[in-house]
């Protein structure tokens, strides 16, 4: 859903403005650090996270080329923080000397296209070309569809990072980037899912968030009364699904855990949901780790999430479940070149019915995965090893 320039007013926050009040003081204090620190570069995640490909890529330049001057930003009370405060230097995210080092750096790089001291500030000044440093997205999925705030001219990043050829065709030849912006790379955490212990008993339930409901503006309201969480289709097909005496027979007479982790954007609203068997846990962040639960489950069940695709690159079954995949193509991500049905990984799934006829297949068949999804995973991943870091390093590397 693209939004118009009063709909992205309404996400503007208080803190948002208070951060020009960080920027100014570090302009002139910025260009002193730049002649002592000619190649920082900076590098972070979500504010509170040290787990996407952003830590994968510092850990990595960390442990083999301790040379580079390298800075992790991340908020220094989260959980992991832990995570990073023993690899190498950090700075505390959103702090004044975040801004110093955000003007300073070399190369800006972050796994999030809002990774940075204050997203709508810096979104502003490097938008309006006011700022003109060097930014490196890489990535937080493998993308399938339209989504135009990712588009060159709302972001002017010099490189974006693809996973594959068909994602990598695609975002040329749709985002609007110059020739040489966009590389194949392969996203940095996939290099840590070759090697996996999988535990027969666990499937993970992880749908992926619903932006207008969210992050709710005026345009939320074309798609359904958000007004209340309750009210939502996603509340209520969720719950619903949860609820099922058929999907609580299947896990007890199976012996299955299920562990249900909604997307971070929709944990505010996990208390929300009422769950009757104890076969199934409500998973909440940060106490559970993503990529550890993606690993270790047996079978997957989610929407649209591209976790989905870090599931499929480990080889393993998954179902999508998408009761409301023209609300989703309406209020989120446009179609792109990646059919669910023709493309995708699993069995999709429409109605709670179909679903959990699908579930108890899964089930029946000890979630051995099937040939033809083998088939689409080999035509589809055509980087496949553990070099993604590597490869990210060198292109950063040579980035001028």
């Amino acid at each position: 859903m693209k939004e118009t320039f009063f709909q992205k007013l309404q996400r503007v926050k208080i803190g948002d403005i208070g951060h020009i009040f960080l920027f100014l003081p570090a302009l002139p204090i910025s260009l002193i650090y730049r002649l002592f620190r000619r190649d920082l570069w900076l590098v972070c995640d979500n504010k509170n996270e040290a787990r996407d490909n952003g830590y994968w890529f510092y850990k990595y330049v960390r442990e083999k080329y301790p040379e580079q001057d390298i800075v992790y930003a991340i908020n220094k009370k989260s959980r992991d923080f832990a995570r990073v405060k023993d690899l190498g230097k950090t700075v505390n995210y959103g702090s004044l000397k975040h801004w110093i080092l955000y003007l300073t750096a070399n190369k800006n790089i972050s796994s999030q296209k809002g990774g940075k001291p204050n997203s709508a500030v810096c979104y502003f000044l490097e938008v309006k070309k006011i700022l003109k440093n060097t930014r490196v997205f890489l990535q937080h999925g493998i993308i399938k569809d339209d989504m135009p705030w990712l588009y060159y001219e709302e972001t002017m990043m010099k490189m974006f990072v693809c996973s594959t050829y068909r994602e990598w065709k695609f975002v040329s030849e749709t985002y609007h980037y110059p020739e040489g912006y966009v590389k194949e790379l392969g996203l940095c955490r996939f290099d840590g899912l070759h090697e996996f212990e999988v535990k027969p008993k666990q499937i993970l339930l992880m749908p992926t968030w619903r932006s207008w409901i969210a992050t709710p503006t005026s345009a939320s309201y074309e798609i359904e009364d958000v007004s209340k969480f309750e009210n939502t289709e996603y509340f209520k097909a969720w719950s619903k699904f949860l609820q099922s005496e058929r999907l609580a027979e299947i896990l007890e007479k199976n012996d299955l855990q299920m562990i249900f982790y909604p997307h971070r954007d929709m944990q505010m609203f996990l208390d929300k949901f009422r769950i009757k068997s104890d076969r199934i846990i409500t998973a909440k962040f940060p106490e559970y780790d993503v990529q550890t639960l993606l690993k270790e489950s047996a079978y997957l069940i989610t929407d649209f999430s591209s976790i989905a695709m870090d599931f499929a690159y480990m080889k393993k079954r998954l179902m999508y479940y998408q009761f409301d995949y023209e609300d989703f193509r309406k209020g989120q991500y446009g179609e792109g070149y990646f059919s669910y049905e023709k493309d995708g990984f699993g069995k999709v799934c429409y109605d709670l019915e179909t679903a959990l006829n699908e579930i108890e297949r899964a089930v029946g068949e000890k979630f051995a995965n099937e040939s033809v999804y083998l088939k689409r995973h080999d035509e589809f991943f055509d980087l496949y090893d553990k070099n993604n870091c590597e490869r990210n390093y060198r292109a950063v590397k040579e980035l001028n």
